[in-house]
């Protein structure tokens, strides 16, 4: 399946790799350009074209509109594009309605995984839309990841995406907190992540982030500033939900940011405590 990348960050440099070691068919894109990137292209719309499948993930909603500016004039019917970058659900349909005016189809792909998933092809994707075309794209996501799932319509994949961020951002946070009250109180950081592993709290998060809180190693797997706009979108959404957990923890970011933390690990809030 002809593929198209535009996105080459984090996550969407390392599926490029995959794929292109897969030979599957790709050309790539990226703002600042990555000529060295498989299939690279300078031009996103040349990248779109041809595609039967068109992956965005970038960064934010701004940045998803400013390639769907670039790629509309080109994109026609039998092309697909998946969106995958992690937006709210309202920002998603707005999207769609903008794709479906070409005869183009439209499918959210937010995921899970941060840069080890994503070499390892371990992405769990979370998939919005019409289970037909998740069917008629899955030879090319199954490359790229471990498990799909159709979550149902259009919106309901970015809005779990958005819970399941929520959750990892407060997880994290616990075990920080945890932690730094635990070297207050003179207790070695092996001693406590020993405990930690035969406690009920133990987790795949913390098991994943032991190393980095250990060694005070924050470079990005994934960068605080994505987690801040994920919590920012998340409440813009929330109406009146109370949520003060998250409320809380944003005004913890937002004091990250100031620092001009964004561009590292988002376990790199640990350096506030």
């Amino acid at each position: 399946m002809n593929t198209a990348i535009l996105g080459l960050g984090i996550i969407g440099a390392e599926w490029a790799k995959n794929l292109a070691a897969d030979e599957v068919p790709l050309k790539t894109w990226n703002r600042t350009p990555k000529p060295d990137a498989s299939g690279f292209v300078a031009d996103a719309a040349d990248a779109a074209r041809d595609a039967e499948l068109v992956i965005i993930v970038v960064a934010d909603p701004p940045a998803v509109q400013g390639v769907l500016d670039a790629i509309l004039p080109v994109l026609k019917p039998g092309q697909i594009v998946a969106q995958a970058s992690t937006v709210s659900a309202e920002w998603n349909l707005r999207f769609a309605a903008q794709v479906g005016k070409t005869g183009a189809k439209f499918l959210e792909i937010p995921f899970t995984g941060s840069k080890p998933a994503a070499i390892e092809r371990k992405t769990v994707f979370y998939v919005g839309g019409d289970a037909a075309l998740l069917a008629r794209v899955e030879p090319v996501l199954a490359r790229l990841s471990q498990t799909r799932i159709h979550i149902g319509p259009l919106g309901s994949a970015a809005a779990l995406k958005l819970a399941m961020n929520m959750n990892i951002a407060m997880v994290l946070h616990g075990l920080s907190e945890s932690l730094s009250f635990a070297r207050a109180a003179g207790i070695p950081d092996a001693t406590y992540f020993e405990a930690l592993k035969v406690n009920a709290a133990r987790s795949p998060m913390s098991d994943l982030k032991e190393p980095k809180l250990r060694a005070g190693d924050y470079a990005p797997q994934f960068s605080l500033k994505h987690m801040d706009k994920d919590l920012r979108l998340a409440l813009e959404s929330a109406g009146d939900l109370a949520l003060p957990q998250l409320r809380a923890l944003k005004a913890q970011y937002d004091a990250g940011m100031a620092r001009g933390l964004g561009d590292e690990d988002f376990s790199v809030l640990m350096k506030l405590l």
